[in-house]
Parts: structure tokens; sequence; C-alpha cells
């Protein structure tokens, strides 16, 4: 199989390097550790529909663009409302997320080869604190609040591609969301999947450049000979 002719990797990172499910999860459950799994699933849910609407309103420009840290918190404010507790900690939950196993040593063994820029629809000071939780390494981590909009739109993609200073083929744009890599895709980029229980799997007229399991079959599937 040819070598990918790539220059820098671009990460997803909510999802793609962090469980983000898993986090929410965690920050649902001290709200009221008497909830039941099943209960703690319907607020996980209901956080994460809105979250969707909202960034996609924000896309559509039938909303004004607010950071992920507002819409983030009216989730939070939704899922308190729904137990009547408080939702100061739990808007604080989406910023404390653990990386999937694979993440950290994955990207400190492609950070040795490849610039490593990660793009998030996190703000600026979610991102800060989501890196900073779940240890991740990076050469540049960019937020979609820099575009005044959210991925899908291809400014966020375009960020990338004007700080990297290359052409968008020699980026390869690695996600667990097939509507991240289409995104990615409209704008020139290359595109790898990785599988995630928490992803957005391909659909069958889908064609990424590389699919893999994990992490680390991405960095052999990358090794130069």
């Amino acid at each position: 199989m040819a070598v990918l002719e790539i220059d820098a990797l671009v990460f997803d990172v909510l999802g793609t390097l962090v469980d983000e499910p898993a986090g929410l999860r965690a920050g649902i459950r001290a709200l009221d550790p008497s909830l039941d799994e099943t209960r703690v699933e319907e607020l996980l849910a209901l956080w994460q529909r809105h979250v969707e609407r909202e960034q996609r309103r924000v896309v559509d420009g039938a909303r004004p663009y607010v950071t992920s840290e507002t819409i983030d918190g009216e989730a939070a404010q939704l899922v308190a409302d729904a137990v009547d507790a408080d939702a100061t900690a739990l808007a604080r939950s989406a910023r404390r997320l653990p990386p999937w196993p694979d993440t950290v040593p994955a990207l400190a063994r492609l950070a040795e080869r490849f610039p490593l820029i990660g793009l998030s629809n996190a703000s600026r000071t979610a991102l800060l604190g989501l890196n900073a939780h779940a240890g991740l390494r990076w050469h540049q981590a960019l937020s979609a609040e820099d575009a005044r909009t959210y991925k899908p739109d291809p400014a966020v993609y375009q960020l990338a591609v004007t700080v990297s200073g290359l052409p968008p083929e020699r980026l390869l744009m690695v996600a667990a969301h097939a509507w991240d890599l289409r995104g990615a895709q409209r704008l020139g980029l290359r595109t790898a999947y990785v599988a995630r229980p928490v992803g957005d799997p391909p659909a069958p007229e889908d064609r990424f450049d590389l699919y893999v399991d994990e992490l680390a079959d991405l960095a052999d599937r990358l090794d130069k000979p």
C-alpha cells in the first residue's frame, strides 16, 4: 500500500481523544448518587441533544455564535433542573474528560514524526482545561472559537490550514466522527477514521483515506519506510 504523503496531523478532541460521555456521566452521578444507570443515560442524552442542536443552529445561522462553555452551561442547567440540583459543578465536568487508554502514548509517538494540531469545538478556555486534565500533547491546539462557528463549518478546518501553512491535502484530519471527516474533506484535507464506541461510524458511501481501530494502528500505518 502506498504511503500517505502528509506533513501534519489534525485531531478532533471530543470523542476521538477523550471519552466525553464517561466524563459527563461522572458529573451527572455526582449530582445525585442515587440515580440509577437508566436515568443517568437519559440525562446524558438530554445534555448531548442540547449541545448538538445548539451548535448546529450556530452553524446554520439560526443563533449568533456563543462559546461551547455557554452551550455546556445551558445543557448542565437542563440536567440539573431535571433532578433539582445545582448546575455549577456539573458544567465544569465538561472539562474533566478522561483520555482513551491509547491516546497519550499514541500522541507521544506521533509527535516524534509530525506536527500535531488539536482542532476542537471546545472553547479556548474549555480546551485548555481538557488538555491539562487528559494530559494531551500538542504542538498547537485550535478552538472553533477562533472561527466563531462550529465544525463542520469549513471555517473551522481552515484554522488548521492557516496555522500549519500547508496545503489542505498535506494535512490528515483524524476523528471518530464521520460527519467531522466529511467536513474536513470538503476543504481538501486527507482523512483518517478511528473507531471509538462513542463516535459517528462511516456510512457505506464514505471514502476516507485511512480506517483504524485505535491510534496505535494509525501510528503504524503512518510509519515511513
